[in-house]
């Protein structure tokens, strides 16, 4: 579905409900989920989070578990309104920052969190067992997508993806029989556990949100019932969270004072089944990793691999569950023993020129041995230059940028370029290649130009940490 006739469905959805237009909806950044997200800005500044997702079971669980949260309290985005095709809907805005967003931001030299980091994520744990328990509570199952629980053939799902997307992409020796035999010990062990609660499914930092000092959970529309010690597992072995051992206890030990609250707690029996959800949760997350990095080519999700390496270290130096799990036990270790416990990074470094031109000057040469990238010609997008009040200013000042950024055609533009970059930024990664060249012209080179190489070098650098970005504007030079 285009980006246009989108973001129309999601303005007249924000103008009906706030009865108020529209200034801009700006396209955020897609994670690995299908669905597209929108920040609308109305006519008082205020915001509001416009959705897409084709999928309708998958929103129909979303909209089920948000009324249900939202009556209960709970720290959940407001569900504003629904499309009559139920693909399109709208929700409060809680901000712009993730919890792992303010985590990395909030790290001193030696990698550990600040005081203020640790204060939401005790938020988080302490808040974490009512939204669990409210699988008691009267939460309709019956919607949860794609499955009502996470039971055999879920954990099965998970355990393949790990063989599959991990260890015969990275050619992992090991015996498939036995492998499997230990799968099965493994979730008959897990299944043993009590399991009437709510499971949020994807309970990490990307999910959380932060704000003036309160936190909110959002994208749980993949719940099921399920154990409770997933998600905690989920939370503290976060991969590039990266969470030391004392916090991790400290934590988990704040969860369980809080459940015990609640409900009634046998920590050791717990605990024991936490490190087997610890450990099917890992797996899970380095097939994803596998997945989206060997298979699909995203080679930045491989940066997750050696902290996933590191968090098996940690599980298996104190791993007791009262099962045998031999040979899934020996290709773990050597997977430890590998080279996947090495940070990931490219054979070389690969630098990516982005630059604004004039095409009343000309298209920049490539000074690279190879030649060659991508010139995009923005002078068929609406242009300030021709309004009188932006000829004194470029596409770095924030007028400029407010300007173009009402019009969908800019947004449209702009998520091709990335796509059409981003494929490109893959591949060499893959093939180590060092340089890429990426031009945008427009008639002055002050504008349209300008805005697209800033916006550009800030997504790649966002994106491909590792890569280096230069950004030149070279009719502003």
């Amino acid at each position: 579905m285009a980006v246009d006739f989108t973001t129309s469905i999601l303005t007249q959805l924000a103008e009906e409900y706030a009865k108020q237009s529209v200034k801009k909806c700006e396209p955020l950044a897609q994670s690995g989920s299908h669905r597209r997200y929108f920040r609308l800005t109305l006519a008082d500044e205020s915001t509001l989070i416009g959705a897409f997702n084709d999928d309708v079971a998958e929103n129909v669980a979303f909209f089920t578990y948000t009324k249900f949260f939202t009556g209960k309290h709970f720290s959940v985005p407001e569900l504003l309104v629904v499309a009559p095709d139920k693909k399109h809907y709208l929700q409060t805005d809680l901000g712009k920052t993730t919890l792992y967003d303010f985590l990395s931001a909030n790290r001193d030299d030696q990698g550990q969190p600040s005081p203020e980091v640790v204060r939401y994520y005790e938020q988080v744990v302490q808040q974490l067992p009512a939204l669990q328990l409210s699988g008691h509570e009267g939460l309709d199952f019956s919607v949860a997508y794609p499955r009502a629980a996470f039971d055999r053939q879920s954990m099965q799902w998970d355990l393949n993806y790990f063989k599959y997307y991990f260890l015969k992409l990275v050619n992992v020796p090991f015996n498939e029989q036995l492998l499997e035999n230990d799968y099965n010990n493994l979730i008959d062990y897990l299944l043993s556990a009590e399991s009437d609660y709510f499971l949020y499914r994807d309970f990490q930092s990307r999910n959380i949100m932060v704000d003036n000092g309160s936190v909110y959970f959002i994208d749980y529309q993949g719940g099921r019932k399920g154990a409770l010690q997933y998600d905690v597992a989920s939370l503290l072995y976060d991969a590039k969270a990266d969470l030391s051992p004392a916090l991790r206890e400290h934590l988990l030990n704040l969860y369980l004072d809080t459940l015990a609250q609640h409900i009634e707690v046998d920590r050791q029996a717990f605990l024991s089944y936490f490190q087997g959800f610890v450990l099917i949760r890992i797996l899970q997350a380095m097939g994803a990793y596998g997945y989206r990095g060997y298979f699909e080519r995203k080679t930045h999700f491989l940066q997750s691999v050696p902290y996933a390496v590191h968090n098996l270290d940690s599980l298996l130096r104190n791993f007791n569950l009262p099962i045998e799990l031999p040979e899934l036990t020996r290709v773990l270790r050597g997977i430890i023993a590998s080279d996947f416990v090495k940070p990931y990074q490219p054979a070389k470094t690969l630098t990516v020129q982005v630059q604004s031109f004039s095409y009343k000057q000309s298209i920049p040469n490539d000074p690279s041995p190879n030649g060659g990238g991508f010139v995009f010609d923005c002078r068929a997008l609406p242009n300030p230059g021709r309004e009188q009040q932006y000829r004194a200013f470029t596409g770095k000042d924030a007028c400029v940028i407010d300007y173009l950024n009402q019009y969908p055609a800019i947004h449209e533009f702009k998520s091709h370029v990335f796509a059409i970059v981003d494929m490109s930024v893959d591949n060499y990664l893959e093939r180590h290649f060092d340089h890429l060249m990426v031009n945008f012209g427009c008639t002055g080179g002050q504008h349209r130009s300008v805005y697209f190489a800033e916006q550009t070098a800030k997504h790649i650098q966002n994106k491909y940490p590792n890569v280096k970005v230069e950004l030149r504007h070279t009719a502003q030079e």
